[in-house]
């Protein structure tokens, strides 16, 4: 798969422009089936190798068409979810923020194509709220997708003041996405805002009895079967109000979940029962 695509790139940049953007869009049909089956796959190794290798070729598709918006969003969500399932965090963080950053920018070329949120983004946050309401319901998927990259971006960028500035703008998209489509990817929108409020303290603006909602919401939308809200209702939540016995639950039941319990997205899953893994592993250090 790779390879053929590979060669279809060095064709296609032969073409002429014309040509060169029908082929390209005729191709995303294919990407959009290689991605589905690797959100399917549960061998971590091998799903790695193979997105690593779709994201470069997204990279050159784009440069043919570079405001093809199915294209932005595969890429957005690619590299977002790359760096969440592959790169450490805590060994690399810089490698994390720079995929963090690339699905960031292919999402925002997309945003950017509505004026009205081009000229409010570097503009004050009651504006951009307005902006926000220009985008409806078929935007869900790219006002996600750039939010979730934006977000963990920060995550990563916490002794940066300029990075921190950034997120209520950001948790404005994911409100926006609530109030157009709570349960767009698994309820992702409320995983976000509960790990944005349960990993601060109150005095640095979180909100513990919030996190829990949100987090709560977004197992109820999923039924409880995409795994990642779970581990992060751990690792933020639990741990912020030092429960330890809902730290414990919330990760074995993770670990004890069939594997196809959702098939479309054993990948995800898979992740999660690593990352639950590696929480148990340091429970006596994250609890007093």
């Amino acid at each position: 798969m790779g390879r053929l695509l590979f060669f279809l790139i060095l064709f296609l940049l032969i073409l002429g422009c014309s040509p060169q953007k029908m082929i390209i869009r005729s191709t995303g049909g294919i990407l959009d089936n290689s991605l589905k089956a690797l959100y399917e796959e549960n061998d971590l190794q091998l799903a790695k190798q193979a997105i690593a290798s779709d994201l470069k070729l997204l990279d050159g598709l784009i440069k043919g068409d570079p405001e093809n918006r199915h294209l932005l969003l595969l890429a957005s969500q690619g590299y977002a979810s790359y760096a969440l399932a592959f790169v450490d965090e805590e060994q690399n963080p810089e490698r994390a923020k720079n995929f963090y950053r690339r699905g960031q920018n292919y999402g925002l070329r997309i945003l950017n194509q509505k004026k009205s949120f081009r000229q409010a983004l570097g503009r004050d946050l009651e504006l951009f709220r307005q902006a926000l309401r220009d985008f409806s319901r078929k935007d869900v998927p790219a006002l996600f997708w750039t939010a979730n990259a934006w977000g963990n971006w920060i995550n990563l960028s916490k002794t940066e003041p300029q990075a921190l500035a950034e997120l209520p703008k950001v948790t404005a998209i994911m409100q926006r996405v609530v109030e157009l489509d709570e349960g767009f990817f698994y309820g992702g929108a409320h995983l976000f805002l509960g790990t944005v409020l349960a990993s601060r303290s109150r005095l640095l603006g979180g909100d513990p009895e919030k996190a829990q909602y949100h987090f709560q919401r977004a197992i109820k939308l999923s039924k409880g079967r995409f795994l990642l809200t779970k581990v992060f209702y751990a690792k933020y939540y639990a741990v912020q109000v030092q429960n330890r016995k809902l730290f414990e639950n919330l990760l074995k039941q993770v670990l004890q979940t069939p594997d196809n319990i959702l098939p479309e997205q054993r990948l995800a899953n898979a992740v999660a029962k690593r990352k639950a893994a590696v929480l148990l592993q340091k429970i006596d250090d994250l609890f007093l």
